[in-house]
């Protein structure tokens, strides 16, 4: 079979539709579809069916895209060694990371660039939340994304993607100081979540897995909680519960410099957020990739070891 028919085939998964297949590539629509109808007649089976308007895969056509991601991805591999033959360290990096780890890892990530005397990539950050940001990477529109995943929310690896550990962090209760003092609590102390079942909760909005997170983390301590405050931002969540409106779970690194106000317990039902890189396979054996993913390794130990002080 065609290589370039696999790509477009794949590329229609990832995409949805002949149109934005047509533009990621650079082609005209009749023109995919024609290659497309190439690929059926090779296959000799039907790989495409309409549902309105649109083109979706059959099964064999999901099946054929599934081992095409698998068949591009050793491509990939062969590439990036031949490229790292002429790569220096030098070239783009373009990086998505969700908030918290943009606001903590990434000017560590950038300092230890800046200090580097060879030479070294030159990074694009945008921030970006984990679902968006796996996506961006299946559509090359990034090199790396920085994404987190909870222990009692797993994130499936996204096809054709290698996954890079950064580290684990508690998710810690929050609470004014005021109320921990109340309940005879000493900061550090463990906690179990069903002995504030009964309190106001400050949570992330439900489209978030942070929200979905908090949900299942109190259904298994037995209550559902009640939100009198959403906000994405743990920011401004960690400011209301200094200003004694409620308590909220918080991963680690996401709680402001600034704790005053708050106290912070971890769970005896432990809960921890996994932070990890995600790259395409075989780009992190390209010499740019490789020294931004090192330098990112090096960030997140900073931070875990600064944390365990």
């Amino acid at each position: 079979m065609d290589l370039r028919r696999l790509r477009l085939l794949r590329d229609l998964q990832i995409y949805g539709t002949v149109t934005a297949t047509a533009e990621a590539r650079h082609l005209s629509g009749p023109a995919v579809s024609q290659q497309l109808a190439a690929l059926e007649r090779e296959a000799g089976l039907p790989l495409l069916e309409k549902q309105g308007r649109r083109l979706r895969l059959t099964p064999a056509g999901s099946l054929l895209a599934e081992h095409a991601e698998v068949i591009l991805g050793q491509i990939a591999t062969v590439e990036a060694d031949l490229r790292a033959f002429q790569e220096g360290g030098q070239g783009l990096v373009r990086l998505a990371v969700f908030s918290s780890a943009a606001r903590v890892l990434m000017p560590r990530l950038w300092r230890r660039m800046s200090a580097d005397r060879a030479p070294t990539p030159e990074l694009r950050i945008t921030e970006c939340e984990p679902d968006p940001a796996a996506e961006a990477l299946r559509r090359r529109e990034v090199d790396i994304a920085i994404v987190h995943a909870y222990s009692l929310l797993p994130r499936e690896l996204p096809p054709g993607c290698r996954q890079h550990h950064l580290m684990d962090e508690p998710v810690l209760l929050a609470m004014p100081t005021a109320q921990a003092f109340r309940r005879g609590l000493s900061p550090g102390q463990s906690v179990h979540l069903a002995d504030f079942a009964r309190e106001h909760w400050l949570m992330p909005g439900t489209e978030t897995s942070c929200h979905e997170m908090i949900r299942r983390a109190c259904g298994a301590a037995g209550f559902v909680p009640r939100p009198i405050v959403t906000a994405n931002d743990f920011s401004v969540l960690s400011a209301l519960v200094a200003a004694e409106a409620g308590m909220a779970l918080i991963p680690r690194m996401a709680l402001p410099t600034d704790t005053e106000g708050i106290s912070l317990h971890p769970l005896a039902e432990r809960v921890d957020r996994t932070v990890a890189a995600y790259t395409r396979t075989g780009d992190a054996r390209l010499p740019r990739v490789g020294l931004v993913l090192e330098a990112i390794r090096s960030a997140a130990a900073d931070v875990t070891d600064t944390a365990n002080e």
